[in-house]
């Protein structure tokens, strides 16, 4: 099956249930790792910077193939590639779990991200060919339910297997998930691809976005740590944008490019992108500092900050279902753009964070921002997918999955380096006053951005000033926390004047079909 044609509706439902399951073991494998990794530094008596690339390696590699995997979607059958996606992430987890070492850890990590490559835009593309009209709206928002919920519940579910089974466990529970994932879509859900694609493979077009995509994920991984002015993390940011003109120039000069120029020429995909992108941006920026500030400032360990962090889930979830009605009612721009004031709201709410703040206010402040994710996620799936030409279908996921991983990225990179830029001054001049030098403050800075490592590096300080010094960097972390978020807000309302000027209006529209 190739066109739209929708499957019996229990079929398509029980279809959905696998693609989700597909999606959702992905973005909890995005998730997981992340609060098992000081376990895995003592097992393995390795380096906690090491460690981290291992966590990282699953994103590099899916954010520079998705778009290639969605391209070859569209030639070769969303279908198909969401199946070899799923067996090759299964064995790849396998790889994982037996891993006797760092590299193989690495290794099996990175490969992992290579099936989720080919799953995510999969996933995405196989919904308009079973649901159209409210339907597809219901399912697209199911969607997200999963990507977001994968994405809040990983570090409690992380936190709690390697509390229980062992690390090793956050690999192989893919291996049975992965498995109803197969059994389902192979069974129920139909082959789609745009029949009239050609099957010539633009390798120039692959292989500069690869690169070019990879060069930017690295360098803001490893900006942090190496330091944005060092000549790896420069020459990374320069090689991306030489590779990003050079895979434009390629795919306005090929007979059959990798992305089909022609999609950007669409205002309303255009402007679900950039909605697409400064919410990622935005939620991985909160969700990064916030669990930092939560660890380092009160006290929690990672699995307590990872439940704190689920206000934003329940708003999420609340307003999903009013999304979609919404856009079925008026058109996605509306909701789009009411939902990034929202999380503008609750972003700029974040800002009012103080070191004794009750906890209830850092949580209905993640709901509100919940609420503007949870509006504004089905219309920008669906407009993003849903509503491209089918020929486009498997390269438009491809770029939008593309673009939540760059958005990711991006967030945690500015959102760390503004808190740390806000805070350094004030906490630098309390530690100088207290007569440390330079060696120490820099212990401290360190441990700024490695929750794992901050009450060490306290503990190293000369007795006389420990107290001082930690009260000032809680104090001078907190202000540098909350500028931050004030930062990302203020970022969110002038996205949300793009958005408006970008998407253009909708004309009338008659109710969609059920």
């Amino acid at each position: 099956m190739t066109g739209s044609t929708e499957a019996p509706t229990s079929r398509r439902w029980l279809s959905l249930a696998g693609i989700c399951t597909g999606a959702g073991i992905v973005w909890l494998a995005f998730a997981d790792l992340g609060v098992a990794i000081p376990t895995i530094a003592d097992e393995m008596d390795a380096d906690m910077s090491a460690l981290q690339w291992a966590n990282n390696a699953f994103s590099l590699v899916t954010g520079a193939l998705v778009i290639a995997a969605g391209r070859f979607g569209d030639i070769f059958g969303r279908r198909r590639m969401l199946l070899a996606g799923v067996v090759l992430f299964a064995a790849f987890s396998v790889v994982g779990a037996l891993a006797p070492g760092i590299p193989a850890l690495i290794a099996g990590r990175g490969l992992m991200g290579v099936g989720a490559a080919l799953i995510l835009p999969a996933t995405l593309a196989l919904i308009p060919p079973q649901f159209s009209g409210r339907a597809q709206l219901t399912a697209f928002g199911v969607w997200q339910a999963v990507a977001w919920g994968g994405q809040a519940v990983g570090p409690a579910i992380g936190g709690a297997v390697t509390d229980g089974l062992g690390w090793r466990w956050l690999f192989w529970l893919n291996i049975p998930l992965a498995a109803v994932a197969y059994l389902v879509v192979r069974g129920v859900t139909p082959e789609s691809k745009d029949p009239g694609a050609s099957r010539r493979i633009d390798w120039p077009g692959l292989v500069t976005i690869g690169l070019a995509v990879f060069a930017l994920l690295y360098a803001l991984t490893a900006g942090p740590s190496a330091g944005w002015g060092s000549p790896l993390v420069v020459g990374m940011l320069a090689g991306a944008v030489l590779l990003a003109g050079a895979w434009f120039l390629v795919e306005s000069r090929t007979r059959d490019p990798l992305v089909d120029l022609r999609l950007f020429r669409l205002r309303p995909y255009d402007g679900a992108l950039t909605a697409n992108l400064t919410m990622n941006l935005a939620f991985a920026g909160l969700s990064y500092i916030l669990v930092l500030w939560l660890q380092n400032v009160r006290g929690y360990d990672a699995v307590e900050a990872g439940m704190l962090m689920l206000p934003s889930t329940l708003g999420i979830f609340l307003l999903i279902p009013l999304g979609g009605r919404l856009n079925a009612r008026v058109g996605a721009r509306l909701p789009v753009v009411v939902g990034l004031v929202v999380m503008s709201a609750g972003l700029l709410a974040l800002g009012a964070i103080a070191t004794d703040s009750p906890l209830w206010q850092m949580g209905a402040a993640l709901v509100v921002v919940g609420l503007g994710l949870g509006l504004l996620s089905t219309p920008i799936s669906a407009t993003a997918v849903g509503d491209v030409p089918p020929d486009l279908d498997g390269a438009a996921a491809g770029v939008f999955k593309m673009s939540s991983m760059v958005g990711g990225a991006v967030g945690v990179a500015v959102v760390s380096a503004l808190g740390r830029g806000l805070s350094a001054r004030d906490w630098h001049a309390a530690a100088a006053a207290q007569g440390l030098g330079e060696t120490d403050i820099a212990s401290v800075q360190a441990a700024l951005v490695n929750s794992s490592s901050f009450q060490d590096a306290v503990a190293s300080l000369p007795q006389s000033a420990r107290q001082q010094v930690t009260d000032a960097v809680v104090e001078a972390f907190t202000t540098g926390v909350g500028g931050a978020m004030v930062a990302v807000g203020v970022l969110s309302l002038v996205v949300t004047v793009v958005v408006l000027l970008v998407w253009p209006r909708p004309r009338a529209r008659r109710p969609a079909a059920p």
